[in-house]
């Protein structure tokens, strides 16, 4: 299956197929031009390494491979600077394209080294996680963290292929698993209801391994997001933003929880979004049972749909000192993301940050010494 995301002479193929991986050197060779190929990953994807540098040596593709740690603190200034320095070691070229083989930090990470090494070289996705393979990975979104906050330096910088093989999803955890559904999830919620209607359905089925649901699912989350990306590809005219949906929320609470992987990325979203839905509800916008069917959707998958399932106790003034590290900032005022309802999201920058203050100050906490979200 073939998904192209539109953007002119920057148009790029998203490759969807089970077994993809161990077929990659073929997509390769073209980009390769018969030079040896760079790939950092983690330690949690060896065994894709070693897959994926059989593929390529079957091609004629030569490969080294620089293995980080995983989790989000890779996301760093220091791990920016030693992907660098091992790419201008390997002597890579501008006109080379750099292997990015993980989840959405390695590809955050390597993408904003390609961003930026020579003033720009060319990179590939090949994702490994269901959080990666149906948002992350495409789009050209790029980044590091701070401890002011996530995704905070940063650049657009589009790969110029993305190979996608729902099969490596099985080496998954089930916490990792669920948390990439969250934004399988997102889709159907921000415009899209009959497609949430699908994942209430079948979601379960996905995450217990159900093939065919799990192409489906990225096949139909790839296509939206590559729509959107090509109607606002540096979020300038606001439909990009929609991409955004939980994600507001979501980031005060990881850096809430300090990037310290007991609340991941998805889990965030979740929460997030939860919120997001509560949130409208309590200015009005949407009807009560809305928020509560989303909720309960992600109670029966494993998600956290707030604050106390994902582990946060802090007060809402320190959640939305968070938020004011934000980069979509602007002049002193954060666009939220917002609903009507399920389909039906909008972006609105009116939000007074004292409202969303006192909302999360009536919000449940965990309690210190409770037992937070069973997947954190």
């Amino acid at each position: 299956m073939k998904v192209t995301v539109e953007l002119g002479s920057r148009s790029y193929p998203i490759l969807i197929e089970p077994g993809l991986l161990a077929q990659a050197g073929e997509h390769l060779a073209p980009l390769a031009r018969g030079r040896p190929m760079a790939i950092v990953t983690d330690e949690n994807v060896r065994p894709h390494l070693d897959t994926l540098q059989a593929a390529m040596n079957a091609a004629g593709i030569a490969s080294e491979a620089l293995v980080l740690p995983p989790g989000e603190a890779t996301k760093s200034w220091a791990r920016l600077a030693e992907v660098c320095d091992w790419l201008l070691r390997q002597g890579v070229e501008r006109g080379d394209h750099v292997v990015a083989l993980g989840g959405g930090v390695i590809g955050d990470l390597v993408g904003f080294a390609c961003a930026i090494l020579k003033r720009g070289c060319g990179f590939v996705q090949i994702p490994t996680t269901l959080l990666a393979q149906v948002d992350s990975s495409v789009g050209g979104k790029t980044a590091i963290n701070t401890p002011a906050g996530k995704n905070l330096i940063g650049a657009f910088h589009q790969p110029s292929l993305v190979l996608i093989d729902p099969a490596v999803l099985d080496t998954l955890s089930p916490r990792e698993l669920a948390a990439g559904y969250a934004e399988v999830v997102k889709y159907g919620l921000i415009d899209d209801a009959d497609f949430f209607a699908w994942c209430e359905a079948n979601g379960a089925a996905l995450l217990a391994g159900d093939v065919d649901a799990r192409v489906h699912a990225i096949a139909h989350s790839v296509a939206a997001k590559a729509r959107i990306v090509a109607a606002d590809e540096h979020e300038t005219n606001g439909t990009r933003a929609l991409l955004n949906l939980g994600h507001t929320f979501g980031h005060a609470l990881e850096a809430e929880a300090g990037f310290d992987g007991s609340l991941i990325h998805g889990e965030g979203v979740a929460a997030g979004i939860a919120l997001a839905f509560r949130f409208s509800v309590a200015q009005g916008l949407c009807a009560i049972a809305e928020a509560e069917r989303v909720a309960a959707h992600f109670r029966a998958v494993g998600l956290p749909d707030g604050l106390a399932r994902a582990g946060i106790a802090a007060d809402g003034a320190r959640l939305v000192d968070h938020m004011r590290h934000d980069k979509k900032m602007a002049a002193g005022t954060l666009p939220f993301l917002l609903v009507r309802g399920i389909g039906r999201t909008y972006v609105d920058r009116t939000v007074d940050l004292a409202t969303v203050e006192r909302f999360l100050d009536a919000e449940p906490r965990r309690m210190p010494g409770a037992v937070p979200c069973p997947t954190a």
